[in-house]
């Protein structure tokens, strides 16, 4: 049996707000004094995305109660995102630095997150039951529990709460160096966080850095699209051994080869790998959200019943459009990704 979506009800995607700061690499930002500034944040773009595609869309993060703050949520409900989750406290947004057309693993990347409103949450803070209310899907990323232990254990509180309601629920296994930071290894928080999922999306490396699972030793340097493949169904085979409740696992490969970018994807279920045909570029406009876009259309496939393959191949296209669009979320349309879909020759 594979996985099985309630037909009505919310999808809540539960992360921080961030604001991106793109100073430009060349120092123009000082001369003009211009700063570029984008609302954020892995979930966020999740949730923004849902809403464009007409999936009833609930957000929970945590603001500051101040005018800035209002300014946000009014940006938000003009997207058709219900804010009525968000809690209001603390002192402070989260930022992050990003220099214009680097890559997110890249030395230019600073995060600003210290003592802001969503770091601050506490478990025991939050009545779930009502947070979750009308909602028929969960979603999270690794990012949240790479923050604190804190925001680990209020994660765990929120899944708790989502799996006792028999809410779908599904993770990003995006990994950020940068913010694990706090003495534990993914591998040490990461599995007891997953054991709830329903739907796991990351990459055959992800897996390897936060559940132990590793990558097949003839894969890191083959550029052999058949042996990533083999890669992404062993380590399906193995997440779905070790976390009984997971019906699905998609895993993205992006390679960049200087300039130039080569996309596919994987979904595992029902015992079958699908994959998606190949898509390349020469340039592509902003990297981030892609990721994103890609766990967004994934989440649009199954809560429209579409079969696993019509599911990868438009997550995989919606991703692949993500790459030529300025900003952290996405813009296109269904109709515009369904068009931009490749299929296999």
């Amino acid at each position: 049996m594979g996985l099985q979506v309630d037909t009505s009800g919310a999808v809540l995607t539960f992360g921080e707000m961030l604001l991106r700061i793109c100073p430009d690499g060349d120092s123009n930002w000082l001369k003009e004094n211009n700063l570029p500034v984008y609302v954020g944040g892995a979930e966020l773009n999740v949730a923004t995305a849902l809403a464009k595609w007409d999936i009833e869309s609930k957000y929970f993060t945590a603001l500051p109660a101040n005018g800035m703050s209002e300014q946000l949520i009014g940006y938000l409900n003009q997207r058709n995102i219900d804010t009525s989750a968000i809690y209001h406290g603390g002192s402070r947004l989260g930022l992050f630095f990003l220099t214009k057309g680097s890559d997110m693993k890249h030395d230019a990347l600073i995060y600003d997150r210290a003592h802001s409103a969503f770091a601050e949450l506490k478990p025991g803070m939050i009545n779930w039951d009502e947070a979750l209310a009308g909602v028929r899907w969960f979603h999270f990323s690794a990012i949240c529990p790479a923050l604190t232990q804190q925001t680990a254990d209020l994660c765990e509180e929120a899944l708790e709460a989502a799996s006792r309601l028999g809410i779908t629920i599904s993770v990003d296994m995006n990994y950020r160096a940068k913010l694990w930071q706090y003495g534990k290894d993914p591998k040490e928080i990461m599995p007891r966080l997953v054991k709830y999922c329903d739907l796991i999306m990351g990459n055959v490396w992800a897996s390897e850095k936060m559940l132990g699972i590793p990558v097949t030793p003839d894969v890191s340097e083959s550029g052999q699209k058949s042996l990533y493949l083999k890669s992404a169904l062993l380590s399906s085979e193995e997440i779905m051994k070790q976390y009984p409740k997971c019906k699905a696992v998609a895993n993205t490969f992006r390679f960049d080869g200087g300039k130039d970018i080569n996309y596919y994807c994987a979904l595992y279920t029902d015992g079958h790998l699908y994959h998606s045909a190949e898509y390349q570029a020469d340039t592509i406009v902003d990297k981030v959200g892609s990721g994103d876009c890609f766990m967004a259309g994934l989440i649009y496939g199954f809560c429209n019943q579409l079969a696993p393959s019509e599911v990868l191949d438009f997550a995989t296209a919606a991703a692949f459009e993500k790459l030529f669009i300025w900003g952290d979320a996405t813009t296109s349309t269904v109709h515009q990704i369904k068009e931009a879909i490749k299929y296999e020759n």
